[in-house]
Formats: C-alpha cells, structure tokens, sequence
C-alpha cells in the first residue's frame, strides 16, 4: 500500500514556514520551476500540493488540468509577499459548486 504525501511550493521564505511540519518542501522561483515540480509531484503520489498565489497565477493551465481529478488537491495559498486573494476565490467557487449558494458573505451592510 503506497503512502499519500503532502508538498508545498513556493518562495523559499514561504516553503521554509513548513519544513517543521514535515510537510515536503519545494523552492521555486520562477514559473517553470513551479511547473516542472508540481508536475514532478502529480506523478510520485503527492496526494495534497500548496503552491503559493504568486506563482499558481502564472501557472494557471496546470492547476486547472488537474481541477477535475481526485488526486492530487491543490491549494493555493499567500507567499511571503502577501495574497492576491486568489486562493480564497478558488475555494469560494468550490463551496458554491458543490452546496449551491455562496455562503461567504460580504461584511459591507452587515452589521
């Protein structure tokens, strides 16, 4: 029986974050990079990858391939840098595809 893994790729200060979780870390600095990992990690049974925003937005045909499958899970997440909010949108559309109905609500009128 093979063991799921659990990646995370992205900037080095960000990846550096998690190297005490013992979550398997990957430094990318640029778009290739990013690619040729993620596509690395697909392949060896990494069941759960992050990659950070900054590099997932220049990546964006890879991620999507993988969108409809089971495995592996993507998830994006801030570099250390900041979010580009594309992380939260991307889980938005997920809980709205799957439930029927946006069950985040804007704080603006809502008191």
């Amino acid at each position: 029986m093979s063991m799921y893994k659990i990646g995370v790729i992205g900037d080095h200060d960000t990846v550096l974050s998690f190297k005490s979780t013992g979550i398997d870390t990957f430094r990318a600095i640029d778009e290739v990079e990013a690619s040729d990992t993620l596509m690395k990690l697909a392949r060896e049974n990494y069941a759960v990858i992050f990659i950070t925003e900054h590099l997932a937005e220049k990546i964006r045909d890879k991620i999507d391939f993988f969108r409809n499958k089971i495995l592996p899970i993507i998830t994006l997440i801030p570099s250390n840098r900041g979010t580009l909010g594309i992380g939260i949108n991307d889980v938005r559309k997920s809980v709205e595809k799957a439930i029927g109905a946006d069950i985040i609500f804007e704080r603006e009128g809502r008191e």
